[in-house]
């Protein structure tokens, strides 16, 4: 597991927001189905994928304590003492401490803006962003359900990698190749879409570093919501995330299993940053 992009981002943060960070608070985590996220007592907020599938003890009461040790006792910690977390083996803590990250971002965009060489498109579904090569290679990593749409409709010549096939279907399914075989497929790739969850389980670098110089590379997902710096430095070309607009009214959906379906456009925008040509 490499967790270089989040500490090198939560570096970045640490510089910006610098003594605040000690005032900034945690006032409320939810750790949702589907996504996990915090408000802070600054007012923002942020998400992270919840890793259920990474956490054995879940399956019995008296074991799942142990996922989060902490329960009860999260409000009131310190901005600073969060982002200590991104590094923790707890995937539980190590979630929250992704979302805090996301949420601090936030400020730090409305503190400092990006240099001239970026480009924010806000309200912007970076699925339609990306363009599909006509003569090319797609590979997704992870089942983006409503770009392999957009690839089977278009007849494209992609492979989907992807931990579990129960997560694809119809046609999807004959562009299935299983996680393990992407130092075949990245390097071929001249798109390339990769899951943030990958932020997350510390897969990222990894996939990065097999794409060839040339490939354009996106990472999409509320999970990939932080400062863009960490990404582009390893040749991303483009991330979509999100900014959340009312915190709580966000927690209170992923509480009851929400997913993008239910908060985009009412309680987070999607947003996109990429490279000027």
């Amino acid at each position: 597991m490499n967790n270089e992009i989040l500490l090198e981002s939560a570096e970045l943060v640490r510089e910006q927001l610098g003594s605040d960070l000690d005032s900034i608070t945690l006032e409320r985590a939810v750790f949702g189905l589907f996504f996990s996220g915090v408000k802070l007592s600054s007012g923002h907020g942020g998400l992270s994928f919840t890793p259920i599938k990474e956490l054995p003890q879940a399956v019995c009461c008296p074991s799942s304590a142990r996922a989060m040790p902490l329960s009860g006792r999260l409000a009131g910690r310190t901005a600073n003492d969060l982002l200590n977390d991104l590094d923790n083996g707890n995937v539980l803590r190590k979630a929250l401490a992704v979302a805090a990250l996301n949420a601090l971002s936030s400020a730090c965009l409305e503190k400092y803006p990006l240099p001239d060489d970026y480009e924010i498109i806000d309200d912007a579904d970076a699925f339609d962003l990306v363009t599909i090569p006509a003569a090319g290679r797609t590979v997704v990593v992870g089942a983006l359900v409503p770009l392999l749409k957009k690839l089977t409709s278009a007849d494209a010549d992609y492979v989907v990698l992807e931990q579990d096939v129960r997560t694809l279907k119809g046609k999807e399914l004959e562009h299935f190749s299983p996680a393990e075989d992407a130092p075949f497929h990245v390097p071929m790739a001249d798109l390339l879409v990769i899951t943030g969850t990958t932020v997350l389980n510390g897969t990222l670098p990894a996939l990065l570093e097999l794409a060839k110089p040339s490939a354009e590379i996106l990472v999409t997902g509320p999970t990939a919501s932080m400062l863009p710096h960490a990404f582009f430095k390893r040749g991303v070309t483009m991330t979509g995330g999100i900014v959340v607009t009312d915190p709580d009214a966000l927690l209170d959906v992923i509480s009851e299993a929400g997913s993008g379906y239910h908060f985009f456009g009412k309680s987070a925008r999607r947003t996109v940053i990429r490279k000027k040509p």
